[in-house]
């Protein structure tokens, strides 16, 4: 599946005010999936000794297509596809490995 088929059908199953306008709803969405995946992987430290099981592997594998989910949704909110979102992120990956710069912090580096 490419990131545009995965947008065209996720987009398929969004139901929330305003769609189309509305930029907000999946930001808050994309926080909180995000939260949950962070909160799951705090809990394998505490409680797993940092191992994952198949069943916390199961259950971040949901989490995170629930990141992607939203990830595409702001994406079509903001009047961009996720293919080039994607491409884009690797794109600027790519350049700062190139310049020896993907260590260290800021986005214009």
């Amino acid at each position: 599946m490419t990131f545009k088929e995965y947008q065209e059908l996720a987009l398929k199953t969004a139901m929330y005010p305003n769609i189309g306008k509305n930029f907000v709803y999946p930001t808050l969405g994309l926080v909180g999936e995000a939260g949950e995946v962070a909160e799951k992987i705090k809990k394998v430290i505490r409680d797993n000794g940092g191992v994952i099981t198949e069943e916390k592997r199961e259950e971040l594998k949901k989490e995170i297509g629930d990141v992607l989910w939203y990830a595409a949704g702001l994406s079509a909110e903001l009047g961009l596809s996720l293919e080039d979102v994607a491409a884009f992120n690797i794109a600027k990956l790519q350049s700062r490995k190139e310049r020896g710069v993907i260590k260290g912090s800021g986005d214009n580096r």
